[in-house]
């Protein structure tokens, strides 16, 4: 009955590092406040599925505050200048802005958006390629108990060297999935974001309340793998922030739109699933010396009521 014991052990302890090596998937959802009906769709999806809330929007607090209630987390979706020429949202982020003055909407952003734990970027690759701009920034969040989403809308992003020197964690978006409206583009970016997580042990996905995009995550999310699991983004703060296999180009790059275009990820071989994996070492301990032992000496063993063995 020891050897029982031990194997049930270490069946568990397999079971435990499966779960421990899985791949960590954030999914966020921005430019809430907006679209009532999508976001109540999103809000149905699992409560790992997080929202990030604009701050000037005509639904924002009633949407945060049902997000919370639902056990989502919400962030706020604070407006930054872009680079390209475009109509900007009220208070939008400056790099020219004093730091009062961001103070002042960074704290009206907090009123509006209840339940708040962090806050990441709408457009902004201006003011998120400014160093002095995001170190005032920066400044401001260490008064708060927020974390900052990089949204990645520009490759030279500061947020990183911004926050030194405060305790803001920064995390990055790694893809984008909804660049286009078509449904198979989606799904290819969905698909990405599951094998970076795979490969790297976590990524972060970013979409937007679009019916097209609530359309795909409801089909795909019950297909996730089992080696995947969804979390919240506050639960990748400690996790290596992996910007591929490749540094990061020393030059400045042009901004990104998030709303152009869609890279697809090479085909790449696929990792054993951890289940498979699971099954391979459970074969082998069914048919090990202490497994032979159990079947010899205890196959015909079984039990009278009310007694024990």
């Amino acid at each position: 009955m020891v050897r029982l014991h031990k194997l049930s052990g270490m069946l568990a302890g397999l079971l435990m590092a499966c779960q421990v090596h899985a791949g960590k998937l954030s999914i966020v959802i921005d430019d809430f406040g907006y679209r009532p009906t999508q976001e109540n769709q999103v809000l149905q999806m699992p409560p790992a599925i997080s929202v990030a809330v604009l701050p000037d929007a005509p639904g924002a607090r009633v949407m945060a505050t049902k997000a919370h209630q639902r056990g989502h987390e919400v962030l706020i979706h604070l407006p930054m200048a872009p680079l390209s020429k475009q109509p900007l949202e009220k208070d939008t982020l400056r790099p020219d802005m004093s730091s009062a003055e961001i103070e002042r909407i960074i704290r009206a952003a907090v009123a509006s958006v209840p339940y708040a734990v962090g806050l990441n970027n709408h457009m902004g690759s201006a003011m998120t390629s400014s160093l002095p701009g995001m170190q005032k920034v920066m400044q401001v969040l260490n008064n708060y108990n927020f974390y900052f989403l990089d949204s990645m809308t520009i490759g030279n992003s500061q947020s990183v060297p911004a926050a030194a020197g405060t305790h803001v964690k920064v995390i990055k978006r790694r893809v984008f999935l909804d660049d286009t409206q078509n449904e198979a583009d989606i799904r290819k970016q969905f698909l990405r974001a599951v094998h970076l997580a795979q490969r790297d042990g976590s990524a972060i996905a970013i979409g937007h309340p679009h019916p097209t995009t609530v359309k795909v995550l409801l089909q795909m999310l019950p297909t996730l793998p089992a080696d995947i699991t969804l979390v919240r983004p506050s639960q990748l703060l400690n996790e290596p922030q992996s910007v591929g296999h490749r540094p990061l180009p020393a030059k400045p790059v042009p901004p990104r739109n998030p709303f152009r275009g869609v890279k697809i990820c090479p085909v790449a071989p696929q990792p054993v699933p951890a289940i498979l994996a699971l099954n391979v070492v459970a074969d082998s301990i069914a048919d090990s010396q202490a497994m032979r032992y159990i079947k010899t000496n205890f196959s015909g063993l079984s039990l009278q009521p009310g007694k024990t063995p």
